[in-house]
């Protein structure tokens, strides 16, 4: 959920550390504007829906909230306010999409959320569909129940249980329309609704049936009349929403793949906006919002985001720093700086950087994408980052060259014609041994030794192959939705051991987990031996042990046949026996991911469908991570083997980096103890004395383009810090930690004192050695200033020391050139002497400068004292003390800049303005000294 009160230019997240991310409905109170209520749990049921956990209330703008009950319902459709009393609430809870259940329904509260009753329910297997209240009529609301199922292999809309409900009481009776009134005969679907805020008394109805149609009722819902069945949308359960201009009844907007709009009461429709090329605004759409009184302001959402139009449609700004991108996988290559890779929900593949040697954060732009349609998970050459694989929806898969732009479809095919059933999200793995050489999953497991040209099948079929549940070409109910989503019985997961070339584990999506130790020759079905885990559950993930090959971590989930357990099992003997790692004591939400540290084998995390967990004690225990870290799916998780990072890629929230977590790994290696330590300091990671660029396109940003925080410039310092002190923790004298640099030869080159609090405290060093204070700045009154920095440091290795007291704790940290540039480290050694100049005549101008102001400061105390006694044979005095503060004046303006100047002012000759030319000739040199360097300094050493 975010927030904007600058109208969409810049957005804050508010809702991060609730139970549950996805949101079905949020609604602001029209009375009162810092009420909000937010039902969680996505109200569009396609097979990547997200679950929900209850409503939720604040009111105070979103700064706090509280759970308000129904957490049962799982998703939250829509949510009504009565504008004439805040108190008065209505939810439509759509209800799990994967099973029956009698959470349900239409609720309704009068007491602010205390308590819900439940005032229209028709059976387990029917939830809203849509839910709208009359707006001169809180007492009227209009509920389309709808009747609907998924099952992991099939989706079924309509049905007998469905229909169109009326109330006038406010949920007291309902009564309900059917076809002796005007609607369609026979079974029905999902609806969209909508009242004409011009006249209440109109009202449309998009209706799916055996013919899929829009109705309109002309005296407030009584009867009903069929306008049209053309250019209608073809996906109901996927979109099903209408909006009706708030000034032109006659103006309706339909909301499907496109945008449509009718201008003739729904007689006919076109479309609003262009849906590609270079104007074009991203397909599928599912949110909509137009100004009560301004019919040019409206607001839509879509498969691609979020776009804002002030001319009722004709021209749309994207907005493009809400990060709420899809990810189903996530992965790395080994470049500098590295780059993350993953495959979004209909938002293609893509690379980016997960850092950038560049000026302010990580832009938009910085991404590229590989290949287009519902992106999956891409895997980069291990060789040559320049190349790898990319996948969309039906098992297509293609190899991309990242500089040219060419993609190839190597999607495997049979030798004897036999149908591949692919996953909606298909299995692939780099093989570990050979970096031409990949697996990719039907039914069967596919091995290509050349970068996918050819292709051979290395096992049987895998699956479960219940021919029962292959019926996809017939799925969707009354409008058929054949899309790839539901296919079933294939390979979710290939996972080759790291250890042994011969080993394979796979994991379907009909509950199997299969493994061969001779390479494909011979299979294991171990689904069995799993004890506890679920018939037919998920397998989205198998994680092969990087320490012993007969170890391996299976994910699990089972919520697509309505359970919502989390499911996680270990194996250390090939999968004869198995442990479970969590359960709903440990975590919260089904498992979507899990990876372990590859260096210490008590580190491990866990994603789950709401958040992050870490265990430090192998699995033994868990815990939530919520700093920085958001309530969210929780999709993939990898660690990056070069810098240690923790890589995430969340469903709704984009990528995530926890930079280093090589001191969780200490942590997890000490059995926690020395996190009880007064002082700790934890391994360093190497430092990079990067070449930094700017940004690329426009240098001034502003608040609408988006910019991902990025790795500080530096050498990252963790430290445990426990204090014995009684200081008050709002006590503005902070505790402080001396840091101490030393170079090779043991000679202190930077001091810093940090501020410090109990815990786990993170700080850099700017790779910089101790400099002096410019001419311009004066002598600080307080002894613990921070001291300037100078000079960048040559690579090499340092010694940095922290120190609380008596207690000392130091580390090594290596300090290396950009990876990227062939540097001559003999240049910047001869530059050194250079910079040693350069800071003695900076340093000598300096002491000149604060004798000066030190003078002038006694000549106006004495001045001073000479006013109070007010004798005329001081005046003399006075005088030589005028001559004096000038003589010191015209000294200081050969050193700085003439006090009181406007306008901008070049002073080349002043010393300061020499000492400075001298800075900017060194600045980023990387080629050594030169005949500029030399001059400067005489120059400036002539008039020291």
């Amino acid at each position: 959920l975010w927030k904007s009160e600058s109208g969409g230019v810049k957005w804050e997240p508010i809702f991060d550390d609730q139970k549950a991310a996805s949101i079905g409905d949020v609604t602001v109170d029209p009375s009162n504007p810092d009420i909000i209520w937010v039902g969680t749990g996505e109200g569009n049921p396609r097979n990547s829906q997200s679950a929900g956990f209850g409503i939720y209330k604040s009111i105070d703008g979103g700064k706090n909230w509280s759970f308000k009950g129904l957490g049962e319902t799982r998703n939250i459709h829509r949510v009504l306010i009565n504008p004439k009393n805040s108190d008065e609430v209505y939810v439509g809870a759509q209800g799990a999409a994967w099973g029956e259940s009698e959470h349900r329904g239409v609720y309704k509260t009068t007491d602010g959320g205390n308590s819900w009753k439940k005032i229209l329910y028709i059976d387990k297997k029917t939830g809203i569909g849509e839910l709208i209240m009359d707006p001169k009529n809180p007492d009227k609301l209009i509920a389309n129940m709808w009747e609907f199922r998924r099952w992991p292999w099939f989706f079924k809309s309509g049905g007998s249980s469905s229909g169109m409900h009326i109330t006038f009481d406010g949920g007291k009776t309902w009564s309900k329309r059917t076809h002796e009134d005007g609607l369609p005969k026979g079974d029905v679907g999902r609806m969209g609704i909508a009242i004409a805020p011009s006249n209440s008394k109109l009202i449309y109805a998009l209706i799916e049936s055996k013919k899929n149609a829009l109705y309109k009722s002309i005296d407030g819902g009584f009867k009903w009349k069929k306008v049209s069945d053309k250019n209608i949308g073809g996906r109901p359960f996927y979109y099903a929403e209408i909006y009706v201009d708030p000034v032109n009844e006659n103006r309706i907007y339909n909301l499907h793949t496109y945008v449509t709009v009718s201008n003739d009461g729904g007689k006919t429709f076109e479309s609003l906006m262009t849906a590609y090329g270079a104007n074009g605004v991203h397909p599928d759409h599912h949110a909509f919002w137009g100004h009560p009184t301004n019919p040019n302001f409206i607001i839509e959402g879509n498969d691609g985001g979020l776009n804002i139009s002030y001319d009722r449609g004709n021209t749309w700004r994207f907005v493009e720093n809400l990060p709420v991108a899809q990810f189903y996988h996530i992965n790395y290559d080994m470049d500098w700086p590295y780059n993350v890779y993953g495959g979004m929900q209909d938002n293609g593949s893509w690379r980016g950087p997960a850092y950038v040697w560049r000026a302010g954060g990580i832009r938009n732009s910085y991404w590229e994408e590989l290949f287009f349609g519902d992106g999956f998970d891409v895997v980069p050459h291990p060789g040559n980052s320049r190349f790898g694989y990319a996948m969309s929806q039906q098992g297509n898969v293609g190899r991309y060259d990242l500089i040219t732009g060419h993609t190839q479809l190597i999607k495997p095919v049979h030798p004897k014609g036999e149908y591949l059933r692919f996953n909606w999200n298909a299995a692939i793995a780099q093989d570990p041994f050979n970096d031409d050489a990949i697996y990719y999953g039907s039914q069967y497991v596919h091995y290509s030794s050349d970068q996918g040209n050819n292709w051979k099948i290395i096992s049987p079929d895998l699956t479960t192959n219940d021919t029962t549940k292959q019926k996809q070409h017939e799925s969707g109910g009354l409008t058929f939705d054949a899309t790839g989503a539901e296919n079933y019985t294939t390979i979710l997961s290939i996972e080759p051991s790291p250890l042994d070339k011969n080993i394979i584990w796979v994991g379907t999506d009909d509950g199997n987990v299969q493994l061969t130790t001779d390479r494909g020759k011979t299979w294991q079905n171990l689904s069995n031996k799993i004890y506890g885990s679920p018939k037919g559950g998920w397998v989205p993930q198998i994680v092969a042990s990087q320490f012993d090959p007969s170890s391996a971590v299976v994910v699990m989930n089972n919520y697509r046949q309505n359970d919502w357990a989390p499911y996680i099992f270990k194996t250390t003997n090939f999968g004869k026996s198995w442990k479970k790692l969590a359960d709903e004591k440990d975590v919260w939400g089904y498992v979507l991911s899990y990876v372990q540290d590859p260096l210490e084998p008590n580190l491990q995390f866990i994603g789950t469908e709401y958040g992050l967990y870490v265990s430090v004690d192998g699995a033994k225990s868990w815990s939530k991570w919520t700093h920085g870290f958001p309530t969210v799916s929780t999709m993939d998780l990898k660690i990056h083997p070069r810098e240690h990072d923790l890589i995430i890629g969340t469903f709704g929230r984009a990528a995530y980096i926890l930079d280093d977590i090589r001191p969780l790994r200490e942590i997890a290696s000490s059995n926690q103890n020395l996190l009880n330590q007064k002082l700790y300091f934890f391994e360093t990671p190497t430092a990079v004395l990067s070449i930094n660029r700017q940004a690329t396109g426009t240098r001034f940003e502003a608040n609408a383009i988006f910019s991902g925080e990025n790795r500080r410039r530096g050498a990252m310092l963790t430290f445990v810090f426990n204090s014995d002190s009684k200081k008050e923790k709002s006590s503005k004298n902070k505790e402080k930690v001396k840091m101490e640099v030393l170079n090779s030869n043991g000679q202190v080159i930077r001091t810093i004192n940090h501020d410090v609090e109990a815990g786990i405290n993170r700080v850099y060093w700017d790779l910089r050695r101790k400099g002096v204070r410019s001419p311009n700045t004066p002598k600080p009154i307080k002894t613990n200033t921070r001291e300037p920095g100078g000079p960048t440091v040559l690579p090499g290795l340092y010694t940095i020391k922290l120190s609380h007291g008596k207690v000392i704790e130091t580390r090594n940290v290596n300090v290396i050139n950009d990876p990227r540039v062939g540097i001559n480290n003999k240049n910047l050694v001869n530059l050194q002497p250079i910079y040693d100049r350069q800071m003695e005549i900076t340093l000598s101008i300096t002491s000149v400068m604060d004798r000066i102001r030190e003078a002038k400061n006694v000549v106006s105390s004495v001045d001073k004292l000479l006013d109070l006694k007010n004798n005329k044979s001081h005046k003399e005095l006075q005088k030589n003390g005028k001559v004096i503060t000038d003589s010191l004046k015209s000294l200081e303006e050969l050193i700085v800049n003439k006090k009181g100047l406007q306008g901008i002012v070049r002073s080349p000759n002043i010393l300061s303005g020499k000492v400075g030319a001298i800075n900017r000739y060194l600045y980023n040199n990387l080629s050594g000294p030169n005949q500029s360097h030399t001059y400067l300094l005489d120059y400036a050493e002539e008039e020291t």
